[in-house]
């Protein structure tokens, strides 16, 4: 029997993020400003775009904009649903992460976010649309990650239960370089980073 493909719907949406309240909005606060400070710190200057990729609903914006109000916020995802319903008012857009092998729609942002993502993705998926993030990625990329070492609970339908080294290698691939808490620094600042800051 063929398996069906994955629904990011409105009942997806209910049943993780309103229901089942992954995170809640004081720990999104804290990834929020986590990421933020990190970019800022590298940058040395405050983030004024941010590039969101599997955005969702675009949950990301409304903490991004209490923090930053005058930040450049864009998002995509491949969900038909929260684009939308909430694309116009979020400036969400429709794409799979696969698409910015070729898809550019900014230069390269102060901050991306790929946030919970990348462990629902086909291998193949994944290896088409990173290097494109980190074309896109002028400051620090956030790319929350689970493997299989992790004891995370959530959404397992579709979960990749990979190992991190297998994570690893392919964001150092990219030209991305680890700096702890799912915070990468984007190849265009490797150079002028010290060697502690790197993970």
């Amino acid at each position: 029997m063929p398996c069906m493909e994955k629904r990011y719907d409105r009942d997806y949406f209910d049943r993780w993020y309103r229901r089942g309240g992954i995170g809640g909005r004081q720990r999104l606060a804290r990834k929020v400003a986590l990421a933020v400070a990190t970019a800022e710190y590298h940058l040395e200057r405050p983030v004024r775009t941010v590039l969101d990729v599997g955005c969702g609903e675009g949950a990301w914006r409304a903490p991004l904009l209490k923090l930053r109000p005058k930040l450049r916020y864009i998002g995509f995802d491949s969900s038909e649903y929260a684009v939308g319903r909430h694309g116009a008012r979020r400036n969400l857009h429709h794409a799979r992460f696969a698409d910015f092998e070729h898809l550019r729609p900014c230069p390269p942002a102060d901050l991306v976010v790929c946030a919970d993502v990348l462990h629902y993705l086909q291998a193949r998926e994944l290896d088409r649309g990173l290097p494109g993030l980190a074309e896109l990625c002028g400051g620090v990329a956030f790319l929350e990650t689970f493997a299989r070492e992790d004891a995370a609970e959530g959404d397992e339908d579709g979960f990749f239960g990979r190992p991190g080294a297998f994570y690893r290698r392919r964001f150092e691939a990219a030209g991305f370089r680890a700096l702890g808490s799912h915070c990468w620094l984007s190849p265009a600042l490797v150079p002028g980073a010290t060697a502690l800051e790197l993970a």
